[in-house]
Order: C-alpha cells, then structure tokens, then sequence
C-alpha cells in the first residue's frame, strides 16, 4: 500500500462510486454466517458505512441476504462490487447455478465468480468445468472470474486450460501464522490477487503480543494491525463481522501505515497454522 493510499484511507477509497472493470475493492464484507434478517441488515449496516465489496457464496446461504441488502440500500448497483463462488456440487450445471445466485442476489451479473474449491479429492479435473467459467464470463454473466483454494498444480492447469491473464484472484486462507508465501509468490508472476479469508485466523491474531504491542504503538486495535498486515502485501481482505462497530474498526485497517520493522516483526509470527483443512481438501503448497 503506497503512501498516497494510505494517507487517504481505503475506506474513504471504497465509498467513491464508478468502481473500475478491473478493480477488486480491497477491504471487503465477509458474509458467512450472516443469515435471517439479522444477516441482511448486517450486511445493509456494512453498506451503509462504506463497504461496497460483498463476499457471498453458494454454500454460504446469503446470497438471498445480499440480494435483500442490495434492494434496500440506496447505493447504486454500479457503485457495488458482489462476489460469489460455485461449489463444486454445481460443477456439472455451472453456468445454470450462476443464473441461480444472480436471481438469489437481484442482480443482472456478479463482479466476480469463483471456483469455491477444487473438485473433493480432485476427482473431477480443473479442465472439465474451469472452461464453463471463462464462459460464464464471455457471456456477460460475471465480469471477472476467479478461484478460491487452488494450489500452484490448480492454477497451472487452469492456464493451461483457458490461457493467462483470465483469472482476478486467488481466494485462500491466509493471516500472519499462515502467510502462504509459496504460494503468494506463484499468484505474483501471473499477476493474480490474493483474497485472504479468516484474515485474523479466527481471532486468534488479536491476542497475540507482537500485534499487541504493535497496536499500541499505532494507537489502533490488533485486528487493524492483523488486516494491515495484508494490505501491506497487497492482499485483498474480507474479514467477517455481525457488529457494527468491529465492521466499522476493520474498514479503518486501510488507514494505518506500518513500518518496515512491524512488517518484519509480524512475518516472523508464521508458523503454517492452517485453520480451514477439509479431509476432501486439496494437498496444500
């Protein structure tokens, strides 16, 4: 994050209209778990104070609590960014699914679409539905595509499959006790993002001393200093939050500055402590 960015804020940054084709807003809404009318006016609560990345999924159950934010909320659909994912289940129906998920959040097309997984025990190749994706997209059903829990063989075959350059971001788990820098670096030099989910490894980051002391340092909340983090390293975040005022506290990550020596500090908390590690799941990097 340069200077100019931060000095501005990325809250301030996100509540500017016109988001751009090729733009992922780079603090987002988590919505897992954000379900009934609690659910939606959380997320309608989120809108209201800035954020306009909204990260649904097929799996998740709330992309009808996001279509439902998106009705009421008196922001225009051009000024939202709305994510979702396909599951895996829906592989054989991709593009139909899709449809689905439009109707389920009251829009003409998504911002974005992933992959949500790789097939369980990848026993349905990359190349047998990632083609129905990129379709997905030449046929105006979502502006960018994407994946989400790819390792470097996932993504290789991808390339391999519908060419480079097509995919926006890689949607993985990643904070300070699990970096992911293998395959961080991979995603680099083919020039797509990374979405950290459980980006404050499920609160266990805020209680950690470093990010303590951090905090303290930078008069912010360890949670800001968690999600600064991975700003810092150009990571796109969606952290999670029913609560007005932790949804309000993790928008504001985007206006603290850390210095090389909290960078390093925080790096050296890695220790591959992966949270999200299905049996079914891919054999990680």
């Amino acid at each position: 994050m340069d200077t100019a960015t931060s000095k501005q804020g990325l809250g301030d940054i996100m509540k500017q209209s016109a988001i751009p084709n090729s733009t992922i807003p780079s603090i987002g809404l988590g919505t897992f778990g954000l379900n009934g009318d609690a659910g939606t006016k959380a997320i309608l609560a989120g809108m209201d104070i800035g954020y306009r990345h909204i990260d649904t999924a097929q799996t998740y159950d709330t992309e009808k609590n996001v279509g439902d934010a998106i009705a009421q909320t008196p922001i225009a659909r051009d000024d939202l960014f709305i994510t979702t994912k396909i599951t895996a289940e829906n592989f054989p129906r991709l593009m139909d699914s899709l449809r689905d998920s439009l109707a389920n959040m009251q829009v003409k097309q998504a911002d974005l679409t992933l992959i949500h997984w790789p097939a369980p025990y990848d026993e349905v190749p990359v190349s047998a539905y990632i083609g129905e994706l990129a379709r997905a997209q030449d046929e105006g059903l979502t502006r960018l595509i994407g994946v989400s829990n790819f390792t470097r063989k996932h993504l290789d075959e991808v390339n391999a499959e519908i060419g480079e350059g097509r995919i926006a971001t890689n949607q993985i788990e990643c904070h300070a006790y699990l970096q992911n820098k293998i395959l961080a670096q991979h995603c680099k030099d083919a020039d797509i993002k990374i979405t950290a989910y459980m980006p404050l490894g499920r609160g266990k980051l805020i209680d950690d001393p470093v990010i303590v002391d951090i905090a303290g340092k930078h008069s912010a909340t360890p949670a800001q200093i968690a999600l600064a983090f991975l700003l810092h390293r150009d990571c796109i975040i969606i952290p999670k939050s029913s609560n007005l005022e932790r949804q309000r506290s993790n928008l504001a990550a985007g206006d603290v500055t850390l210095d090389t020596g909290d960078m390093v500090r925080i790096d050296e908390l890695e220790k591959g402590e992966r949270l999200v590690d299905p049996e079914w799941g891919p054999t990680w990097d």
